[in-house]
């Protein structure tokens, strides 16, 4: 038996998020007092109570997902297993690097509240967009995208699971790109509200503005290891941890592969720490036969405990 924790990225955030974690178990109130104290606001006054206009902000909402799925991983970790593996949807490798001891949690909220506000001041708004194509094979996903480029900039930017991919780039072109897929056979295209195209060459400058606040950084080799988003392989060195994140940033997130090859590493079962249950949803597409679930408040958590132990997993 082989068991593998996985953060999920952006789109999980929403108001009340981990606030019944930090009420049940000390360990997860400990992780937002940290994020407070390294941050110099109340992140988790802004996950507890929003605004939630303010918590939609990516530079809030990046280290507010970060905090409460690694308030989740510790009340869990305190009364679970340790993975054998860890990885992460985009923003979430930051949280699957904390948790493996390879960055500390402090310096991560701080990072990845920079990354946001490198990632939306990168490209102004209204000039990026992403749209999921639903139905629709990544090979002629990539054919429609090289067809509606015009100049502009569309690629695939989140290879979520089979039928489900995630295309960035400027509007116009995404717009093109989309109706091309639609005409190729997609199912749907679904535009998506989101504040930037994140994951495509539009954010190489952010790409270069966060390259050195992470060369600032100290990092461990990350124990267990990390199955990381840009190459969709372990990864088991604290300078290729680094390397994953910088080089993330305007690079697709290759999450099916990294769920595939997890599996092919052994991984049995998968648990899903932070808010939302996107990933364990993914998780089950891309590989049925393994067991899954997700963990973001006490009663998620009972029910995971309950799972690993009817998988053995001790």
């Amino acid at each position: 038996m082989s068991l593998a924790f996985v953060f999920p990225g952006q789109g999980s955030q929403h108001v009340g998020m981990g606030q019944a974690l930090a009420q049940a178990f000390p360990e997860s109130r400990a992780v937002f007092d940290e994020a407070d104290a390294a941050l110099g606001f109340s992140l988790s006054r802004l996950c507890f109570e929003g605004p939630e206009e303010d918590l939609r902000l990516t530079a809030n909402t990046q280290p507010a997902i970060l905090a409460t799925s690694i308030a989740a991983y510790r009340a869990l970790s305190a009364r679970g297993p340790r993975p054998d593996w860890v990885a992460g949807h985009s923003l979430g490798e930051y949280s699957a690097l904390v948790a493996a001891g390879a960055l500390p949690l402090g310096d991560a909220v701080v990072a990845v509240r920079r990354r946001g506000q490198y990632m939306q001041e990168a490209v102004p708004v209204g000039q990026g967009a992403m749209a999921a194509i639903l139905g629709l094979d990544l090979a002629a996903i990539e054919k429609a995208c090289a067809e509606a480029a015009e100049g502009e900039v569309v690629s695939p930017a989140n290879i979520n699971a089979p039928g489900q991919v995630v295309i960035a780039g400027h509007a116009r072109a995404v717009e093109r790109a989309s109706a091309l897929c639609k005409a190729a056979g997609a199912k749907r295209a679904v535009p998506l509200p989101v504040s930037a195209p994140f994951h495509c060459a539009l954010m190489r400058p952010a790409q270069e503005r966060l390259e050195p606040d992470l060369r600032a950084l100290a990092f461990q080799d990350p124990e267990p290891p990390l199955v990381n988003n840009v190459d969709a392989r372990p990864v088991r060195s604290g300078t290729e941890c680094r390397d994953g994140l910088v080089r993330q940033v305007s690079s697709p997130v290759r999450w099916q592969e990294s769920v595939e090859r997890l599996v092919a590493e052994g991984a049995t079962t998968f648990l899903e720490l932070g808010p939302g249950s996107v990933l364990y949803g993914l998780v089950k597409k891309i590989a049925r036969e393994v067991r899954a679930t997700n963990v973001e408040d006490p009663k998620s958590l009972e029910g995971a405990l309950a799972l690993l132990a009817a998988a053995g997993v001790a």
